[in-house]
């Protein structure tokens, strides 16, 4: 039988590995932290090490440093257990003599009043080998103490409870653990809406709908599950072969032709970069600015709302025919893409409901294609934080013209999708968080952006 020692100091993580492990007929042994590890090493050499880097008394590298410098005897396979696309840690082990690397399960905490719901939460995320249930809480107050003592990777919250209230609660959550991220769990109503765009403006990262009676199905399931996974990061793999420079950044393109219009496109975490980004713009300038962001249709309406309180202009829903005038932002519907024309001389807004290549409605891709032709290039394009690809086809076609792109850091994104396609492959600008990003795109505006 095959043995394997795991050291992690966190007991969630460790209960949750033996228990595959032991599932895969290994036989396991745990320790605390490095100093633990090696003095079981010495009492009996394991086959594999999996093994956590960020603890106390003595990291990981620390760890797998001093066990190959020991004579004598097959040393064993460490694998590192990464929990985020940690690329510099990664460049810094893999001298060291790792096996190779595997994400930590990504570590869960509902907090909602509903019993059903934290029920059914808790047996879809069980029944994945990726993801552990850290904590669960019926109240804002009871998440606050649980997070007193473990944060997890993702909160599942309910906005709608007795109490404090989830909305209430969000910003003593986030300050208590600023690496959690919150999905926001929202209901279908006007109020649940106006809620939920108001937590996502204060940075909660995503949200998901409640469903009605009899709506937890497989493809609710599906998505869930899928929101938890890409707010927990990039795979493993990805992360190492960013560390083999596989997806290392390309160099950054110039500054294309002084922008007539400012195009915004973000997903998941972007309304908080958006309000971010627009709160260091200043009233003088006045170029028109379009954005496209991915959310549910019945939150856009809220959406403009709250968008025209945080950029102190004008926020209006593109329709057909809409004309295009400076110093107003226009949002694109949730049912159809915001698309530009010429019609009889001017510019004006459109919609389009065609498919598009990373299937969401509305897309960013249209949106920066009709720009890069209608303006002839003279457009600057900013992707904010959001998962998948969608705006990195329209950033070709912008850059081809002659526009210029530019990108959310990795740092400050809930998910670094959209911004990292265009930045690895170098059609960024500028890299930064989001209020940087607006001050870079203001300074290469050009004295015609302002009045």
């Amino acid at each position: 039988m095959k043995s394997c020692l795991i050291v992690d100091d966190s007991r969630v993580i460790r209960k949750v590995s033996r228990h595959i492990l032991e599932t895969l007929g290994f036989q396991v042994e745990e320790a605390e932290n490095g100093q633990e590890g090696l003095d079981k090493c010495a009492e009996s050499m394991p086959d594999v090490v999996l093994l956590d880097w960020n603890m106390p008394v003595m990291t990981g590298i620390e760890f797998i440093t001093q066990l190959r410098q020991r004579e004598g005897g097959d040393k064993p396979k460490v694998v590192f257990c990464i929990t985020e696309n940690d690329v510099a840690h990664i460049r810094e082990v893999k001298p060291a003599g790792t096996g190779g690397f595997c994400p930590d399960p990504v570590r869960v905490m509902i907090v909602d009043d509903s019993l059903t719901v934290r029920t059914v939460f808790s047996r879809m995320i069980k029944q994945e080998r990726d993801m552990s249930i850290l904590a669960t809480a019926n109240s804002a107050e009871s998440g606050l103490a649980e997070l007193a003592k473990a944060a997890p990777d993702v909160m599942l919250l309910d906005l709608e409870m007795p109490g404090m209230g989830g909305l209430e609660a969000l910003p003593r959550i986030m300050q208590a653990a600023p690496q959690t991220k919150v999905l926001v769990i929202s209901s279908l109503t006007a109020d649940g809406a106006e809620a939920t765009v108001k937590a996502l403006s204060l940075g909660a990262a995503d949200t998901m709908l409640k469903p009605r009676p009899g709506g937890f199905n497989e493809d609710y399931k599906s998505s869930l599950l899928g929101k938890i996974r890409a707010l927990k990061g990039p795979s493993a793999s990805d992360a190492a072969a960013a560390a083999d420079g596989v997806a290392a950044p390309a160099e950054v393109q110039h500054v294309g032709k002084p922008p007539q219009i400012v195009a915004i496109g973000a997903s998941t975490g972007g309304i908080h970069a958006l309000n971010l980004f627009l709160r260091q713009v200043p009233k003088n300038f006045d170029l028109p600015i379009l954005v496209t962001q991915h959310l549910p249709p019945s939150f856009i309406p809220v959406f403009a709302q709250q968008l025209e309180m945080a950029a102190e202009r004008p926020a209006i829903l593109a329709d057909e025919g809409t004309m295009i005038e400076r110093g107003k932002i226009y949002i694109a519907p949730g049912h159809g893409h915001l698309v530009v024309r010429k019609s009889g001389g001017r510019r004006v807004l459109g919609l389009a409901y065609h498919p598009v290549k990373s299937g969401c409605m509305p897309s960013v891709d249209p949106m920066f294609e009709t720009l890069a032709e209608v303006y002839d290039g003279h457009v600057a394009g900013v992707l904010l934080s959001g998962m998948g690809r969608d705006g990195t086809d329209g950033a070709h076609s912008l850059l081809a013209a002659g526009g210029t792109m530019y990108a959310q850091n990795a740092e400050t994104c809930a998910v670094w999708g959209m911004p990292r396609a265009v930045t690895e492959m170098g059609l960024a600008a500028a890299v930064l968080p989001p209020a940087e990003l607006a001050d870079a795109l203001l300074a290469n505006a050009g004295a015609d952006a302002w009045r």
